[in-house]
């Protein structure tokens, strides 16, 4: 794929780069190390000043920057400009709380016959962090503002439609105050991944994208002893029960499944629905959706733009078509339509089964396929029978059917009564083929940090508890 900017809107070609030469790779390794010597001795309240610049810089850029990211990957002016706001929240976050979230833990220094014991946690080096185009801020800045603020420096290999969007992030944290070099930007293929990762100057990588790059990366880090964060694909359950307010579900239904215009990893993809409320559920869900304006992302009355990629949208046409010959049932969209620009339109599809592409794929639009179940086992069954397992909502008012699926949902989070979404003060991750290891928060900070385990004795000259090891 080349490096471009191409309009989703027009199909029009914009702009296109030539991807960096190795050697250019090589020395922007070079300046990535040297910028860690140098980052790694600095104070956390020297960090905190930088990283609250670059919020202020974001903020600054709100518009000129929303608007890039619509033109590149099609994204509503109106949802772009509440990236970048939640892109410096998240700078201003952990420039207040990196100190603590990083401060030496003691431990009971008696217990292991030592005079103080404790866990310092120390930035491993350079990161390098592969990104997608869907949030082309947001998905780079839960992993920057951290890396930063606990020392590490960061190599950013940004998808292929999204150059100028990597570009400016490239830019951003030097302009803020950062030393030279702490965050750069490759414009290079996915070819070149392989060679940076396995560069002994890079200590580890994050990805967040599909499940075959995130094996590609887990591959060459394994064999070369790295660590690696790794957030994949989601096919995500919405689980509506008869206890749940339908309106309100059916509302938030709609912007779960929309959000993005359709194209996010934590976007709700299948609704379970119980039988008792099934059919009320369906109507008002496929009425809200059936209700938003496809059109100019730039226009502020335009609730869903077009899909970011031509493949993208064929992709989707593929599954719904390939579910409708096999029986579904569509309640409204299910045709492309005509004219410029890589529109589909909001679609719920019923009916379905497990021979369609749709019952097992990760569906990346704004299509919902809508289940009917009879229980609450049926309806954990079918949420937990896909190999993904990112996000997931439950919608019941009833207590004790909250508990149950806090705990039977098997996913990085649960969100009852309210859509999932990803919030600095709360990890966000997934498991079985959505990946492992965790963003935001307090964790997503320390997993690129060694958790190093500090013993100190009275310096003994000779044996003594410390004469043993392991």
């Amino acid at each position: 794929m080349s490096i471009a900017t191409i309009n989703p809107a027009t199909g029009q070609l914009l702009k296109t780069y030539d991807p960096m030469s190795p050697e250019q790779v090589d020395a922007a390794i070079g300046r990535a190390d040297e910028a860690f010597r140098t980052l790694r001795r600095t104070t956390f309240a020297e960090r905190a000043r930088w990283m609250n610049a670059a919020a202020d810089l974001l903020l600054r850029d709100c518009d000129e920057l929303a608007r890039l990211m619509t033109i590149e990957m099609g994204k509503t002016f109106a949802s772009a400009r509440a990236e970048v706001a939640k892109c410096a929240a998240a700078c201003r976050f952990y420039a207040t709380h990196a100190e603590g979230f990083l401060a030496d833990e003691p431990a009971d220094a008696k217990a292991v016959g030592a005079t103080r014991a404790f866990t310092r946690y120390q930035p491993l080096g350079a990161v390098l962090a592969v990104m997608p185009w869907n949030f082309p801020l947001w998905q780079v800045m839960r992993f920057a503002a951290p890396a930063l603020m606990a020392g590490n420096v960061g190599l950013l290999k940004h998808a292929s439609n999204v150059p100028q969007s990597a570009l400016y992030l490239g830019e951003l944290f030097a302009r803020a105050g950062f030393p030279a070099g702490a965050f750069q930007s490759l414009l290079v293929g996915a070819e070149v991944v392989e060679r940076v990762l396995a560069d002994p100057r890079v200590r580890a990588a994050t990805l967040t994208g599909s499940e075959r790059a995130g094996r590609a990366v887990a591959r060459i880090a394994g064999q070369e002893i790295k660590k690696t964060v790794l957030e994949l694909g989601g096919s995500d359950p919405f689980v509506v029960m008869p206890s749940a307010d339908i309106e309100r579900a059916a509302e938030v239904a709609t912007t779960a499944r929309c959000q993005n215009n359709g194209q996010s990893c934590i976007a709700a993809k299948r609704f379970i629905v119980h039988t008792d409320v099934f059919d009320v559920f369906a109507e008002a869900f496929a009425s809200r959706m059936d209700a938003l304006t496809v059109g100019d992302p730039m226009d502020p009355a335009t609730d869903i733009g077009p899909l970011a990629t031509e493949q993208g949208r064929i992709d989707i046409e593929e599954q719904v078509d390939d579910a409708v010959r096999k029986g579904a049932r569509v309640l409204c969209g299910g045709q492309r339509p005509d004219g410029d620009g890589w529109y589909y339109p909001p679609t719920v599809i019923t009916d379905l089964n497990p021979t369609m592409r749709i019952w097992s794929e990760e569906v990346f639009g704004p299509v919902a396929g809508l289940f009917r179940v009879d229980s609450y086992e049926q309806a954990i069954e079918l949420a937990n029978g896909t190999n993904f397992g990112l996000g997931s909502n439950a919608w019941t008012r009833d207590p004790a059917e909250q508990e149950r699926f806090a705990t039977d949902l098997d996913a990085g989070s649960v969100f009852i009564n309210g859509m999932t979404t990803s919030y600095p003060e709360l990890p966000f991750g997934g498991v079985k083929n959505s990946g492992y290891g965790r963003e935001l928060s307090a964790y997503g900070i320390r997993e690129f940090c060694n958790t190093k385990t500090v013993w100190m004795g009275e310096g003994l000259a000779t044996g003594g508890a410390g004469a043993h090891s392991e």
